[in-house]
């Protein structure tokens, strides 16, 4: 097979998953700064493929428009607007950058179809991601409908991740996995299921902060009336550390300290415990602004990195080691 060809599609598939972690940090700084509607249609914004910078450049009937089109209390605020913006062309980005994957991975066909069809199923999954952000946006940003938005974000990332890790299955095949516990790959799997309903109850948590956000404009009550789940979501963290904990420490005591593994397990423990810094943050300094996107970045960067852990734990399981 051509080296030059495997080498690109691989530079190509972690530019692909770099770019969707950048998607993800958008849509968390479109929701702390309450940009979810800056453009209250789709693909256009405002009926223009390039946004309007000025209310002026919109009909003067606008807001009687929108209204009819369900959008009540539609207002114009250009950094919005333009924030929302910045995240659908980062989106279309995303679009271009996959098919590329898709279609650089046509040379495994020979010697491993399943490349290819990983890589264009992550093709269409990103197209029906498309679809999926036009419905949030017509359901007047449902709750239901951002947790599966972000949820289905996490699955494209899986997917790249395993394609671009069987396109290395021989690099992987070499680890050395041998001392780690029998017990390490469930207790792994249960980790990222872990992470899974930890970034489904963060969301939740995110839209009872929109929603009390809009009864009290001090940040310093917002705490006051913080539902149930946010309550369940902080305590999990502390199970989510110690079962984390435990996979990095074995890690670090089972592998040889130049492998992929330990660097996989140290960046795994320093991403749960800056995770859990930004949680107490958001908790203790009144849920700034700023924190709510790392939060949800890190949350992401979290189960890639363990979904990468249980890639190459396949691959070397598989021979042996």
């Amino acid at each position: 097979m051509n080296t030059q060809a495997t080498l690109s599609f691989r530079r190509i598939g972690m530019l692909t998953i770099i770019a969707v972690y950048i998607v993800i940090l958008m849509g968390g700084i479109v929701r702390a700064s309450g940009a979810g509607m800056g453009c209250p249609d789709w693909p256009t914004c405002f009926g223009k493929w390039i946004p309007p910078t000025d209310e002026s450049q919109l009909p003067a009937n606008y807001h009687e428009i929108y209204a009819q089109r369900g959008y009540e209390n539609t207002q114009f605020n250009p950094i919005k607007t333009w924030t929302e913006y910045t995240n659908r062309l980062v989106g279309a980005t995303i679009g271009f950058l996959i098919f590329l994957t898709a279609w650089s991975s046509r040379i495994y066909l020979k010697t491993d179809k399943s490349i290819f069809y990983l890589s264009s199923s992550s093709f269409l999954l990103v197209c029906f991601q498309g679809w999926l952000g036009a419905s949030v946006v017509a359901s007047n940003l449902k709750p239901i409908m951002i947790t599966a938005h972000m949820l289905l974000a996490l699955i494209i990332v899986a997917l790249l991740i395993y394609t671009i890790a069987r396109s290395q299955r021989d690099f992987l095949s070499q680890l050395n996995t041998r001392l780690l516990p029998n017990k390490f790959k469930a207790i792994l799997i249960v980790a990222m299921i872990m992470t899974l309903l930890q970034i489904a109850m963060g969301t939740q948590v995110r839209e009872a902060v929109d929603f009390i956000a809009r009864e009290h404009i001090e940040r310093q009550y917002w705490r006051d009336d913080f539902p149930i789940i946010f309550y369940i979501h902080r305590s999990f963290s502390s199970i989510i550390l110690f079962t984390n904990a435990w996979l990095s420490w074995k890690i670090y005591q089972s592998v040889d300290k130049k492998s992929l593994l330990r660097y996989t397990g140290l960046a795994l423990i320093t991403l749960i415990i800056t995770a859990i810094l930004a949680g107490v943050s958001l908790d203790r300094l009144d849920v700034p602004a700023i924190v709510q996107p790392i939060h949800l970045l890190i949350a992401s960067l979290i189960f890639g990195v363990q979904f990468f852990l249980y890639s190459c734990l396949n691959y070397s399981a598989r021979n042996g080691h």
